[in-house]
């Protein structure tokens, strides 16, 4: 939803691949939302150049920020098949109504953080972008820890910068 940090988050894994020495494209999809609606970000990363200008209709991994969101929209649409899905959430998949789901997904590429609580615990503030990138860097190995933290110090700095490493740190530890 807006103002949770969904375009930063892009952003910052942008950065962190970047880091890395790939190609990545981050950018938002939404029109005139306001604070609070759905909005969609996507951040493309490749060992060669992306010419790309389109939208991501196959994603190979979501990030779900916001579980009420899961039973309003089709987020799982276009996902491949051995996609990568981290929801931030306190409930367990059966809980969130994912159970069929769950049963007909590759079990070790799905996963469940609670990043708000994380967030709020090491930020202070309930915006989960940092964590859940921490969370996605340990299940997916797209991107290592330490790029991801090059990439939040690019984007913030002093305690703020110091706060969301801690939390990506933790969820990482969580997940791994």
């Amino acid at each position: 939803r807006g103002g949770q940090g969904v375009v930063t988050a892009a952003e910052m894994l942008s950065i962190a691949a970047f880091v890395e020495g790939r190609h990545a494209q981050a950018f938002p999809s939404f029109g005139s939302e306001r604070m609070g609606a759905p909005v969609m970000a996507f951040c493309r990363i490749d060992d060669k150049e992306i010419r790309l200008r389109e939208p991501v209709l196959t994603p190979d991994a979501l990030v779900i920020q916001d579980p009420g969101l899961l039973h309003q929209v089709n987020l799982f649409e276009g996902l491949q098949e051995k996609g990568y899905i981290l929801i931030n959430s306190n409930h367990s998949l059966e809980q969130l109504g994912l159970g069929d789901f769950q049963a007909s997904h590759p079990q070790e590429q799905v996963r469940v953080i609670p990043a708000t609580d994380l967030a709020l615990k090491y930020v202070g503030r309930p915006v989960p972008n940092a964590a859940l990138l921490g969370g996605f860097a340990a299940l997916t190995g797209l991107i290592k820890m330490e790029s991801l933290e090059t990439a939040i110090r690019e984007k913030f700095s002093g305690k703020i910068a110091d706060q969301n490493i801690a939390a990506a740190q933790a969820a990482y530890a969580s997940v791994q």
